[in-house]
């Protein structure tokens, strides 16, 4: 075993101890806190892969924006700061399911990839991802362009529902 598979399964091992306290935690500034560590790990993860584009863009666009805005949204709410009886009541179930999903998504990796190795390939440049992206992806990429703006179209409605006109 290389020092480079070492240090990844450090990361690994880090985003995963995270991601178990990020949703065990009462606290939810601490559970954003947590997602903070999780996603640097895995950006890490990245940068072991030698796919540095993709790990810069995981530290600012989710470590940089989606957290700062998780925790902004938390403190300016008026909502209590630990996390209710209703929402633990349901930590079992989620935990199953995530196992399940764990188990498929691994049982996926390893029957579609058989044990290769990347050896020496630059595949996270920005030249590859982009070529990928236009070339390949363009279609998906925009459905989910179109979803994540009916996300926010939606969130919109939902949050000003409730205020006087």
């Amino acid at each position: 075993m290389s020092a480079t598979e070492i240090v990844f399964l450090l990361f690994a091992a880090l985003a995963v101890g995270s991601a178990l306290l990020a949703m065990t935690t009462n606290q939810l500034v601490h559970s954003a806190l947590w997602l903070v560590v999780t996603l640097g790990a895995v950006a890490g993860c990245f940068v072991l892969m030698t796919a540095e584009f993709v790990a810069w863009v995981q530290v600012l666009v989710y470590v940089g924006s989606v957290v700062v805005l998780v925790i902004f949204a938390l403190m300016l709410t008026r909502q209590q700061s630990t996390i209710s009886a209703e929402v633990t009541g349901n930590r079992w179930t989620a935990a199953v399911l995530g196992l399940v999903a764990a188990v498929g998504l691994g049982a996926t990796v390893i029957s579609g990839f058989h044990g290769e190795r990347i050896e020496g390939h630059r595949i996270g440049t920005a030249r590859s991802l982009g070529d990928a992206l236009f070339n390949d992806w363009v279609l998906p990429f925009e459905i989910l362009s179109g979803v994540l703006l009916a996300a926010l179209v939606g969130a919109i409605v939902i949050s000003r529902s409730g205020t006087e006109r």
